[in-house]
């Protein structure tokens, strides 16, 4: 008898990710534009929300009608999927990097657009878990803003780690005027990018020290940002481990058996 097919679906604040699994195999991986998705192929229908995803081209007729859907994603209790189970994203989360590392014990740093999530993971089960999802200033929408006052890409800003400059707003709004301040002083771009990189670990290393652990397996976009990467990894004292694809782990989770 072959392994059932799943979808798992990861509704974040800026991208809407998709998973296509049979057992722990990922067939498919997909991301839109959160925003114009909704736009195109989503609307409320009996105070459910319905999602044309045979629309989307995303999925056939018949990986729809075969497979289970999970979903979960910003805003966690808002959700309500027609046909559809919901899991939490910490939940999700943690099934994902456990599909994809294949460890047991770890703590897990999720850096999503718009909150963080830290969670413990011991024996395989969440013992634990902290998020800040009051401020976006640990988040990738921090990213996009301090790169958008610096005129450079993402791209650009995460690879500049050497002699950062002191930023030490702790308000997202607060640290682009501390921004502009330091441009004003002439500072160099790539010292104020790394500057910027610094920022985002100082405001993580609180929460990462409520679970020290051996493994730090970080997911989420902000995991592609090499140099916060490198500057975490001289603070943390853990092993870090990036799975192969940080950006769908939640969607991973939501198809990954379990």
């Amino acid at each position: 008898m072959s392994e059932a097919l799943r979808i798992g679906i990861d509704l974040g604040s800026r991208k809407a990710k998709f998973a296509l699994m049979r057992g722990g195999e990922i067939l498919r991986l997909a991301d839109l534009d959160t925003i114009a998705f909704y736009k195109k192929y989503g609307r409320i229908v009996d105070d459910e929300l319905s999602l044309d995803l045979e629309g989307s081209g995303i999925f056939s007729a018949d990986e729809l009608a075969e497979a289970q859907i999970t979903v979960t994603g910003y805003g966690r209790n808002s959700i309500n999927l027609h046909g559809a189970r919901v899991i939490s994203e910490i939940k999700a989360h943690v099934a994902g990097a456990r599909n994809q590392t294949g460890l047991a014990d770890f703590t897990l740093l999720d850096m999503g657009g718009q909150d963080t999530k830290v969670a413990q993971v011991v024996a395989g089960r969440l013992t634990d878990f902290v998020m800040n999802d009051k401020c976006a200033a640990s988040s990738g929408r921090y990213l996009e803003n301090m790169a958008s006052v610096l005129e450079v890409s993402l791209d650009e800003l995460s690879s500049h780690c050497d002699e950062p400059v002191a930023l030490d707003a702790t308000c997202g709004i607060f640290g682009e005027s501390e921004l502009i301040g330091q441009i004003l002083r002439g500072y160099p771009v790539a010292r104020l990018c790394a500057g910027v990189n610094l920022t985002l670990v100082k405001r993580v290393m609180p929460m990462l020290k409520r679970f020290p652990s051996d493994t730090l397996v970080i997911t989420g976009g902000v995991a592609l940002n090499g140099a916060m990467i490198t500057l975490l990894r001289a603070q943390c004292g853990m092993e870090i481990i990036i799975p192969k694809h940080p950006q769908h782990n939640g969607a991973i989770g939501c198809a990954s058996n379990g």
